[in-house]
């Protein structure tokens, strides 16, 4: 397989390091806007002779086509910020190669953007879907680690572990600390905005897709593995709109345990217009004020030796199997000293590059096949799970009461 892999950060990093030594892989062309990056990574590589770099503007759409095209790639990865989706997406069809990506954009609902979206997550793909089928291609969305391996859950619990679900709930937190830093994210700071400043969607089957309060519901959710309680709420998630469209269900929510001081930050930046996409003048200079608080926080891919903890993502079932209620949570834990003592990269950004990795090979080697857009839980769950532990990658699960 012949890849073209769109941005090199903490996530493309991983699965750079993950992917290079494996025989499906032919050649990988490591392709971001900033070359240092690029040269950085390029050097931590086992087997450089399996990669070239290339600078690319994620935001342009010819050069993306141009340069699928000349090293003649069978797969564009999308692992940049969901804002440049669009290009890369019709980049890929344009090109007629596979498309994959780790998470959805969305847009705000200009009167109301505290309880409405004006366009949700995946719109913009699912509406290509009958053109890519048409054309025999397939685009593999949101196949990170939640969305992603979560999803993959939810479609293993209804193939073996269920005969009716009444809710699918994913769920995300640890215990993760980073030191020497009152507040710094663990993922990209701008999809973090994304994600915690739109409203919150919930799906019912008798009611379809609505919107929440921002950082609704509150839960506490004990974490496996020696995490232990969490408190969680609602956040704007790729899973609330994937799952209902291939499992069988009548509920589907995502709660992630942000923390009352990240919410804090979020709600005040919020206040302040900080997360606002749209440039505005500042002593001559045109700035996005959002990209103005990126710039002032630590990039999370360097914070990986400061960080201690673990992290966990797990896809909580609720239902009936065999006339009797049954409650699972499958789930995946992830320690940081461990990353970075085995691959040098922290937590959050390994647990979601495995993933992409395991689809990648299923692709190659004709286990998952397909056309149009689909999400995971569109494929057999088997031989992803089956491929988990050689990934060093283990999943648990836990009978709920």
């Amino acid at each position: 397989m012949r890849v073209l892999l769109i941005g090199v950060g903490g996530v493309g990093e991983s699965i750079a390091l993950i992917a290079q030594d494996k025989p499906w892989l032919e050649k990988m062309l490591l392709a971001d806007i900033n070359p240092r990056r690029l040269q950085e990574v390029y050097g931590k590589l086992r087997f450089p002779e399996k990669f070239h770099q290339e600078t690319l503007d994620a935001s342009d759409r010819s050069q993306v086509e141009a340069l699928a095209r000349r090293y003649d790639v069978d797969l564009i990865l999308n692992a940049v910020e969901p804002i440049f989706n669009v290009p890369i997406f019709d980049a890929a069809y344009e090109v007629g190669c596979t498309y994959m990506d780790m998470a959805l954009d969305s847009t705000p609902h200009r009167a109301d953007p505290a309880h409405r979206y004006g366009v949700r997550l995946g719109n913009y793909q699912f509406a290509q879907a009958e053109r890519w089928e048409k054309k025999g291609l397939l685009a593999l969305v949101c196949m990170g680690v939640d969305p992603g391996l979560s999803d993959i859950f939810a479609r293993y619990a209804e193939k073996h572990l269920f005969d009716e679900i009444d809710e699918i709930g994913v769920r995300d937190g640890g215990n993760l600390e980073i030191q020497g830093y009152a507040f710094a994210p663990t993922f990209s700071v701008w999809t973090a905005i994304d994600e915690c400043l739109s409203p919150p969607i919930i799906w019912e089957k008798d009611r379809g897709w609505y919107t929440t309060e921002f950082f609704s519901e509150p839960e506490v959710f004990d974490f496996p593995e020696g995490i232990g309680p969490v408190e969680c709420v609602n956040v704007e998630h790729e899973e609330v709109v994937l799952i209902p469209r291939w499992v069988r269900c009548r509920r589907v929510t995502f709660k992630y345990g942000l923390g009352e001081q990240f919410i804090r930050v979020l709600q005040m930046l919020h206040l302040l217009g900080l997360d606002r996409t749209e440039p505005i003048h500042v002593k001559g200079v045109m700035v996005a004020p959002r990209d103005v608080v990126v710039a002032c926080l630590p990039n999370p891919a360097y914070l990986g030796d400061r960080m201690v903890g673990k992290t966990c993502v797990g896809t909580w079932v609720k239902g009936l199997k065999d006339g009797r209620p049954r409650q699972v949570f499958l789930y995946q834990v992830t320690d940081n000293q461990e990353t970075m003592r085995k691959y040098g990269v922290q937590a959050v950004v390994w647990q979601t590059a495995v993933n992409p990795v395991i689809a990648m090979e299923l692709l190659a080697k004709g286990i998952w096949k397909g056309t149009g857009v689909l999400g995971p839980e569109a494929f057999d769950p088997d031989p992803f799970l089956e491929r988990m532990p050689r990934y060093d990658f283990p999943y648990g699960m836990r009978e709920m009461s």
